[in-house]
């Protein structure tokens, strides 16, 4: 598209073609708020057209009107604008949206297979499910696999979340904080019963309790974004965060409309 490769060259195109609309009531501010730019840069853009002579003026204000000069540029520039949006067009046709799963078996190319989530991962296999696919190319059990044609709605509830607000290392850090609560929290589970899937970690404090523990760490680097993620594919977390850290989770989940409670784990 090399009508609008210069800087400028498809504003250059879209105010041209509002002023060629002949209406004498047009002002800058009417093509800002169309174009989404400011009224400056309208004013600016019309001096420029008017020195190329693209436009005439009296005293650069309007009415404008579009010359002839202006108007050949305008229906060239349309007809190259509309080969490159009929070429994309034609791109897009051709394209087949692809989705990735893991195969559950033995996968051939245009299968149709129902679709899990199982621990925050999607699943393929040749059972019947709410929401299906078709296999692009032949997979081996447990190995990835694309999919297309997607339909239905995969059935995922969302997790909850338990976050632990342990001590700053000013306050103490891990001694001042209720060891023994942490480990039953995380052996008993969720307020619902069910058993934590995942462990998240903010701060020092957090990662040496989870180390004394012997706890598994799943989640470290951007928590209160990825324990929200999580949450969302269906999978219980155990968040330990220190001090106003919480905030940040407190915030990702009510933003995701997760369940979430929260404990004091100072002593």
């Amino acid at each position: 598209m090399k009508a609008f490769k210069k800087r400028g060259a498809l504003t250059h195109f879209q105010i041209l073609s509002e002023i060629s609309k002949q209406d004498p009531h047009l002002k800058q501010k009417d093509l800002a708020d169309k174009l989404g730019i400011t009224i400056q840069a309208v004013s600016e853009n019309i001096k420029t057209l008017i020195e190329l002579d693209y436009i005439s003026s009296k005293d650069g204000r309007s009415p404008y009107k579009i010359t002839q000069k202006g108007i050949e540029k305008v229906k060239k520039d349309a007809i190259s604008l509309r080969k490159y949006s009929d070429s994309v067009l034609e791109t897009m046709n051709h394209y087949k949206t692809i989705w990735p799963a893991i195969a559950n078996e033995d996968l051939k190319k245009g299968d149709l297979v129902g679709l899990y989530m199982e621990d925050g991962v999607l699943y393929a296999h040749k059972k019947e499910e709410n929401a299906t696919g078709v296999v692009l190319e032949d997979a081996e059990a447990n190995m990835d696999v694309s999919l297309t044609n997607l339909t239905g709605i995969i059935d995922v509830v969302n997790g909850e979340v338990t976050l632990i607000i342990v001590p700053t290392i000013k306050d103490g850090g891990s001694k001042a904080s209720d060891l023994d609560l942490i480990k039953k929290v995380y052996e008993k589970g969720t307020n619902s019963g069910e058993k934590i899937n995942k462990v998240a970690s903010a701060g020092t404090v957090s990662r040496a309790i989870i180390n004394k523990l012997g706890l598994p760490l799943d989640i470290e680097y951007g928590a209160p974004h990825a324990t929200a993620n999580a949450a969302r594919k269906g999978l219980n977390v155990l968040a330990i965060c220190v001090g106003d850290m919480s905030k940040s989770f407190t915030r990702e989940l009510e933003a995701e409309k997760i369940k979430y409670n929260i404990i004091d784990g100072k002593k």
